[in-house]
Parts: structure tokens; C-alpha cells; sequence
């Protein structure tokens, strides 16, 4: 397990931390067979797309569905994530359950994510109509299943934009800090999430905008 820590000192920002969890399901990564890339790849563009404070907690496992549901499970009941990004796991092959195992554990699914994850692939690749992807939501936290290769995981996160960087095609990550926000209760808030415009433009309601305050 590896924790990634963006420190600051602030009592009240300390408590607007977004934890993320990052899964990568591979047989042969998690036997040492090749080295992971979908942990790399989603830390790499997390820390170029998230501009307010976040930490990862990452977990390598093995293609096997009762593991893969009792490690999400873990990392919203227990580590309290409030976003979980798993890549690989989601295509038609017999021992891809990621899917099955993300549907498992869920209370409610959120099929947009995957509907715009499949639109923005097939832009490149019409193998896409092959992928599974789904979101969910658990208790309070977002789970969203990405695809296995680095460039597909930057697409789907990131979206289409033209030579200007104006975006032709909204990555999904566009959607998640409001989502983040609606999935507050009276009695348990949610981190503000906030994002790079460069990268990926959060949109929210005009409602819904704020700056999180640093007294």
C-alpha cells in the first residue's frame, strides 16, 4: 500500500482533504509479472488536474471479485475514501469482474459515467463498444471504474479538446467535484474539490460555486 500526502498545517483546511482511492486490478501487475501502470498513471494526472489538497491511498490486486468488493468496500467504510478511480478489470474476458464486483457493493449506479467513458474511446477506437465500465455510489463515496491503458485513462478523465485547448468532448472528471458536493448530508460535509482549468474544467451551478475559506 503507498499513501500520497499533500501536507498543510491549517486546522480548517486539514479538514477539507479529498481521499482518493486508487485500485488497480491486474492479475500478472499484482504477481510482480510486469510493473503497474494505471497507479502511476492516475497519480501522475490526479496531481496535475487537482489543484486543492487530496491524498491517494492505492491498492494492486488480482482479478478476483470477492477481493476486489472487500477492498472497496474497505477503502469507503473503513479508510472513508470519498472518490475511488480502479483501472482495469472491464472488458468481455472471463476473468474481467470488475464491473460485477463495483455493482456489488454499490447502493445506487450512476450509468452516465460510463456512457460518456464509451463515447469519448470510440472517438479513437471502435473496440470501446467492448468496454464495461460503471460508477457508482457507496455511503457517501463515488466510485468510478477507468480503463487499463495510461492514454485511455488521461482521454476519459481528461475529454477532447482542439488545437486551442478548448474541450470538444467533456471528460468525465469535469462531472465528479459536483457530484462529490450533492453526495453531502446535514450531519457530514464533502471536501470542495477543485481542479485546473488547464486540465479539466469542474463545472458546477453558479449555486454551487465557493472558495473555500483558509481562516
Amino acid at each position: 500500500m503507498m499513501v500520497r500526502l499533500y501536507i498543510i498545517t491549517d486546522p480548517v483546511m486539514q479538514k477539507q482533504f479529498t481521499r482518493i482511492g486508487l485500485v488497480s486490478i491486474s492479475d500478472r501487475a499484482s504477481q510482480g509479472v510486469y510493473p503497474d501502470q494505471g497507479i502511476p498513471a492516475l497519480s501522475d494526472w490526479l496531481t496535475q488536474a487537482i489543484v486543492s489538497p487530496f491524498e491517494t491511498v492505492t491498492r494492486l490486486i488480482a482479478d478476483e471479485q470477492p477481493l476486489i468488493e472487500d477492498t472497496l468496500k474497505q477503502l469507503v467504510d473503513e479508510v472513508g475514501c470519498h472518490l475511488i478511480l480502479t483501472t482495469g478489470g472491464t472488458g468481455p474476458a472471463l476473468r474481467d469482474v470488475t464491473p460485477e464486483a463495483t455493482l456489488a457493493i454499490a447502493d445506487r449506479e450512476m450509468p452516465g459515467f460510463g456512457e460518456q467513458m464509451r463515447q469519448i474511446s470510440l472517438r479513437f477506437v471502435p473496440t470501446a463498444i467492448l468496454s464495461r465500465q460503471v460508477a457508482v455510489v457507496r455511503k457517501q463515496c463515488l466510485i468510478i471504474n477507468l480503463p487499463g491503458q495510461p492514454k485511455s485513462i488521461k482521454e476519459t478523465l481528461e475529454g477532447l479538446k482542439d488545437a486551442q485547448g478548448h474541450p470538444l468532448v467533456h471528460g468525465i472528471f469535469a462531472a465528479v467535484p459536483y457530484c462529490l458536493d450533492l453526495l453531502a448530508t446535514p450531519t457530514q460535509a464533502m471536501p470542495y474539490l477543485e481542479t485546473s482549468s488547464h486540465v479539466v474544467q469542474a463545472f458546477r451551478p453558479k449555486s454551487a460555486i465557493k472558495t473555500p475559506s483558509l481562516s
